[in-house]
Formats: structure tokens, sequence, C-alpha cells
């Protein structure tokens, strides 16, 4: 399982920590301030990434959640401090849209998973938050302060998590190349729009996605904003109306 995880490193404070080998190539993010550090997403919990992380930091850790699906909270399970947004605490409660069967039937959907690994052991992780976020809270990790945006659109709770000090976006299922996922019943294509309304007006140097390529420029903010506006436009913003493909990502109504 060493090898499960790829880090890469941003900044001298500030590391990725990515799931190459599963299709979905997830992507967590470490960002260490003087008094704790703070974990961005923590993966599919297939394997522990706990130990990747104590590797890099000495900190005390908190763990937030971009959302709750299980490729960003699956290890979650070995961190006690967590945060997460209110509109989502039933998913983390008996109450998420999935069954167990097809939340597995997506884990497994991989040609590369570790040895030892066993699917009909994987849970959808359950807890209660030590914190409870809402939009703009601040996270002081010391001489980093973190905002916490509500971004609905992908889901209801989604967050994205703006560094001002530094330029930075992390920005988990709301933007990243390839295609966005705006079809299930638990998301809503104009709530998305609203989002990428809010972030593209931000003064972004740098986008952290939470899947695929890390060779992602600003200019998509700009890019997908300008999309989903026309496809309101055109009286196609809403459920049922298929892929619309935009080059290096496209979204699935």
């Amino acid at each position: 399982m060493d090898d499960w995880f790829t880090i890469d490193k941003i900044d001298a404070n500030t590391y990725i920590i990515s799931e190459y080998r599963h299709w979905e190539e997830t992507h967590c993010y470490l960002l260490n301030g003087n008094t704790r550090s703070l974990l961005i997403d923590t993966g599919l919990g297939i394997s522990n990434i706990y130990e990747e992380v104590l590797k890099l930091t000495d900190k005390p850790i908190t763990a937030v959640a971009t959302h709750i699906h299980w490729d960003h909270i699956g290890g979650h399970k070995y961190f006690t401090d967590f945060y997460a947004h209110a509109d989502e605490l039933d998913w983390l409660n008996g109450k998420f849209p999935l069954s167990i069967e097809t939340i597995r039937g997506m884990v497994v959907d991989c040609c590369d998973l570790p040895e030892g690994f066993c699917v009909n052991d994987y849970e959808l992780f359950q807890g209660m938050p030590t914190k409870v976020l809402t939009d703009h809270d601040i996270i002081d990790i010391g001489g980093r302060e973190i905002e916490a945006l509500h971004t609905p659109g992908h889901s209801p709770g989604h967050l994205c998590f703006w560094e001002k000090g530094r330029g930075y976006l992390f920005t988990g299922d709301l933007v990243y190349k390839d295609i966005l996922f705006a079809y299930y019943p638990s998301t809503d294509p104009e709530a998305y729009l609203d989002s990428l309304e809010k972030v593209a007006a931000l003064p972004v140097k740098k986008v952290f996605p939470a899947h695929h390529s890390l060779d992602i420029k600003p200019e998509i903010l700009i890019r997908m904003r300008e999309a989903f506006r026309n496809l309101k436009a055109d009286g196609k913003l809403h459920h049922g109306n298929g892929t619309f493909d935009y080059g290096d990502w496209g979204v699935w109504l």
C-alpha cells in the first residue's frame, strides 16, 4: 500500500496528496500553519492517509471536507477533529442518498487496488463534526487564514477554500478539468452557476482541484462561468439536458 499516494509540494508549507491509482484521481491538500495543519479532503479511504500526513507535519491536524462524498471523506475515520458544512450533516448521519452497494461499486471501478483491500469492508464515513462550517467562516491555522466559501451545485453543502494571502483556491468538485457532475438529484445546476459567479470574482492566482489534471489556470473559472451563463440564457441549465463538451472540461446536466 506504500505507493497508493503520490505527494507533491506546492510551497514550503503546502502539499498535494493524490490517489492517481484510482480512476477518480482524487487530490487532498495539506496546509501547514504555525499552530496547526488543515487537511482539505481525506480521499477514498482505501489506504491510510493519516500515515502520509504525519510525515509532512508535526502539528495538530484538522480535516475539512469540500463535501460529503465517499471519495472526499474516506480518510476522515483517522481524524478526530473535522469540520463539515451544515447542509450535509444528514449525509454524515445515515441519510446519504446512495446505497453502500452503489458506493462500493464506484470504489472498485479501478484496475489497481492495493493488495489486501477488501471492498466488502468499505463503509461510508459517518460522524459528527467538531465544528459546523457556514459561508465565509475563517479557519486560522497560525500565520495562515483560510476562508470557507459555501459553493453549492455539485452538492448542497459544497465548500471551496480560499486562502487570500496566497491567492490559492481549493475548488473541490466545483471546478476541475473533466466532466463536472451536475445531474444527480442532489445537484443543483442553477446553484452551480451562482457558485461559479462567486469564485470567478476572486483574485485567484492558483486553482487546486479535487480531481484529475493539476495543470489548471485561474482563467478556467471565467470560462466555466460564461458557459453556465450561456446554458442558462439558452434555457438548458437544468437536469436532463445531457453532456456539454467545452474542450478541456465539460458538464453533465
